[in-house]
C-alpha cells in the first residue's frame, strides 16, 4: 500500500491510496492540476481512480470535486448529496476493489464527519484529520495499524499567543475543532502496536505549529509512555507539496 498525501492543511487536502493498481482518492480540496501531477508521478491518470472518499463537507476537503470526471463518491449523506454519491455510515464496512473500508466517527463542527480505516489483505491504514477529539469507539478500531495519517494541527501555546481572533482559537481548541500536537501524540500512544511502521502527521497549521514542535511533542509523549519509536518512521505532510508514505 502506497500513500501519497498530495496536500494537507487549511488551504486544501487530498490523498491517494494506491495498492496493486487500484486507487482511492481521499478528499478533493485542491486543484485538478495538482492531483494530475501526483498521479503522473505514479504513471497514472484520473481514469485510474476507482473511487473517492470524503471525510466532511468543508471547502478545503471538497473544493475540487467539480473538476473531476464522474466517479463513485463515498461519504455520509450529510456531507454531500449528488447522484454519484454512495451514502455511508460510521462503523458500517464496505468494499471497493481490494480495499475494505470502515468509516469511523470523528468530532468536527459539521454533521456526521468520518475518518477511514482502509485494509487490504496485507496492511491497514488509518486516516483521520479534522477532529477535536477521537471518540472511544473509533479509537478502539484504530489500534495496531501499519500506517497512520493523523492530524497534529497546532501547538497550544502558539495558538493561544497568536493574533487569531478568540472565537477562532476557541473553535480550534474545542472538542469539535482540531487535534493539538499533544492530543495527537497521546491518542497515537494508545493506538500503535507491533505492526506500526509509519505515522504521517497531517493538517499542521502554518501559523500555529511547526514540524519541529510536532515531532518534539510526539517524542516527549512517547518517551513518557515508555514507547520505543525506533522502528516507527515519522513523516510530516505539507500544505504545498506531496509527501509519500506506505510501502514503496
Amino acid at each position: 500500500m502506497k500513500i501519497v498525501v498530495i496536500q494537507s492543511g487549511s488551504k486544501g487536502n487530498a490523498t491517494l491510496v494506491i495498492d496493486q493498481g487500484r486507487v482511492l482518492l481521499i478528499d478533493m480540496g485542491t486543484t485538478l492540476k495538482v492531483v494530475k501531477e501526483a498521479l503522473a508521478k505514479e504513471n497514472m491518470n484520473l481514469m485510474n481512480i476507482n473511487a473517492m472518499l470524503l471525510t466532511h463537507e468543508h471547502i478545503d476537503h471538497t473544493f475540487g470535486i467539480r473538476y473531476l470526471p464522474p466517479l463513485p463518491i463515498y461519504c455520509t449523506k450529510e456531507t454531500l448529496d449528488l447522484p454519484n454519491v454512495e451514502p455511508i455510515e460510521p462503523y458500517q464496512k464496505f468494499k471497493i476493489e481490494r480495499f475494505e473500508i470502515n468509516p469511523i466517527s470523528t468530532s468536527h463542527d459539521v454533521k456526521n464527519p468520518v475518518g477511514f480505516i482502509i485494509k487490504t489483505k496485507e496492511e491497514k491504514l488509518v486516516y483521520l484529520t479534522d477532529s477535536g477529539k477521537i471518540p472511544g469507539k473509533s479509537l478502539q478500531k484504530m489500534k495496531n495499524a501499519h500506517y497512520y495519517v493523523i492530524e497534529s494541527n497546532h501547538d497550544v501555546d502558539m495558538l493561544v499567543n497568536s493574533t487569531r481572533p478568540w472565537y477562532l482559537k476557541k473553535r480550534i481548541l474545542s472538542d469539535r475543532g482540531h487535534l493539538s500536537n499533544e492530543q495527537s501524540a497521546f491518542y497515537m500512544s494508545k493506538c500503535i502496536g507491533e505492526n506500526t511502521k509509519q505515522i504521517i502527521l497531517a493538517h499542521l497549521s502554518e501559523e500555529c505549529n511547526t514540524p519541529e514542535a510536532a515531532l518534539k511533542t510526539y517524542k516527549k509523549v512517547f518517551k513518557d509512555a515508555k514507547i520505543n519509536t525506533r522502528k516507527i518512521k515519522f513523516i510530516i505532510a505539507n500544505q504545498h507539496y506531496a509527501v509519500e508514505g506506505g510501502s514503496k
